[in-house]
């Protein structure tokens, strides 16, 4: 997977349009008025057809789990609603639709970053009561990042994590930690290898992503619970981040990652031109590939804090429930569906990986698919990027202070008081 929640697009969960208040009105459909607590209470044992909306860039992983859904259910059949590929106008157009009222979404496949801000205008049907799912059998990581202020908002679909990949030529074990990995950086430079470690730092959402799993492997926090308050100054974040920008100004990142997305970072190592690297699981098929120049020769393992395996930022896509469908049980039992057995073997094979933690142990999908076990871990010590209303501004605000450590424009202490400043400035 070439991004946070799919394969080729990176997810930047950028919105124009203010929050609305959880109670304010809309128009429905039929021409009246309704606002969102009311829908809340309606329609809950609504039967009949739905839609699916999901951006189309990953659709042809749910197509099969729609066909069968539609065999077996003639009277609540489910239509396939494609969205834009680019994330920003998959949200403007779900965005210009909840703010009318309209129910033209029944399930609206999530970026895990929209869904607080979904949850806060009061789009998403709280799957409490009748609606509630079972969460036990998934990875944690990826309910808390369904849920809002306490309440499950969206079903978790499918997630993601970062992994480290390391050369076993060069290192036959992964690094046991964070100062393992950096102190080995020697080796690379003894083999003629380009570059020790490389990785996302280009001015986007790669940096946020980043930045997180920095600040989180070290114990801090970008925001606190209430999704506002902002965390960026503990020690523990900025010891984070202070690792982050040493090792970027020590040489051990190397410098060519200020410019790298994904797929630059994919290319390299591919290429045989770096030790280490932190990339998504896709570019484990890459690796394996005829023409890699590093086939056979790769591992993978959960990427690496202070004291053993690091908190890996999550990605993926949460199912949420329109407050103003009508066929509300129709729906919660669709979203469950996506989340069986079944299911999400298939999205296991399609380098989708499941939210479901029992398909992580599967020995023929191991034997097939070897970064299993290490995704398995790097899930669950995950944590989802920073759970708000307001993550465009939060993630501007690490993406643009971090930007100006990394390349010495002010010290650490200062980018984080910087950092806190603009997240208080987003959530106002």
């Amino acid at each position: 997977m070439r991004s946070f929640n799919t394969r080729s697009r990176v997810v930047v969960a950028a919105s124009a349009v203010a929050l609305l208040a959880l109670a304010g009105c809309a128009s429905d459909n039929g021409g009246g008025s309704t606002s969102a607590d009311e829908a809340a209470t309606q329609n809950l044992d609504g039967r009949g057809p739905i839609t699916f909306a999901m951006g189309r860039n990953d659709t042809d992983k749910l197509q099969p789990v729609i066909e069968k859904w539609n065999a077996a259910h003639p009277d609540e059949q489910v239509s396939l609603m494609e969205l834009p590929g680019e994330a920003d106008d998959q949200r403007n157009r779900l965005e210009q639709s909840l703010q009318a009222g309209n129910d033209d979404y029944d399930v609206m496949a999530l970026d895990v970053v929209w869904t607080a801000g979904f949850a806060a205008n009061g789009w998403l049907q709280p799957l409490e009561g009748d609606l509630a799912i079972d969460t036990a059998p998934l990875l944690p990581a990826t309910v808390e990042s369904a849920t809002y202020r306490g309440t499950l908002y969206a079903a978790p679909q499918n997630t993601n994590a970062q992994l480290l990949y390391y050369r076993t030529d060069l290192m036959p074990e992964a690094p046991a930690n964070w100062n393992a990995l950096t102190d080995s950086c020697q080796v690379a430079q003894e083999n003629g290898v380009q570059d020790c470690m490389i990785t996302q730092l280009k001015l986007y959402e790669g940096l946020t992503v980043n930045a997180t799993q920095f600040i989180n492997s070290w114990g801090g926090a970008v925001v606190g619970e209430d999704g506002s308050t902002p965390e960026v100054e503990s020690p523990e974040s900025r010891a984070g981040l202070q690792a982050l920008v040493d090792a970027y100004q020590g040489g051990q990142i190397a410098e060519r990652s200020i410019g790298f997305t994904e797929e630059e970072t994919n290319l390299a190592f591919v290429g045989g031109e770096a030790m280490y690297a932190y990339n998504w699981p896709y570019m484990w098929d890459n690796a394996q590939a005829d023409e890699s120049a590093v086939k056979g020769n790769v591992g993978v393992a959960p990427i690496v804090g202070p004291n053993g395996a690091g908190a890996s930022t999550l990605g993926g896509y949460n199912n949420g429930i329109n407050v103003f469908s009508e066929n509300k049980a129709t729906a919660r039992d669709f979203i469950e569906f996506i989340q069986n057995d079944e299911n999400q073997m298939a999205f296991a094979d399609e380098s989708f990986p499941p939210v479901l933690a029992s398909v992580y142990d599967d020995p023929a999908l191991v034997a097939q698919y070897p970064y299993l076990p290490a995704l398995k871990t790097a899930l669950e010590n995950a944590q989802p990027r920073p759970v708000t209303p307001f993550y465009t501004g939060v993630s501007k605000a690490v993406q643009d202070n971090t930007s100006a450590a990394l390349n010495g424009d002010v010290t650490v202490d200062q980018a984080t008081a910087d950092m806190t400043a603009a997240i208080n400035n987003a959530v106002q």
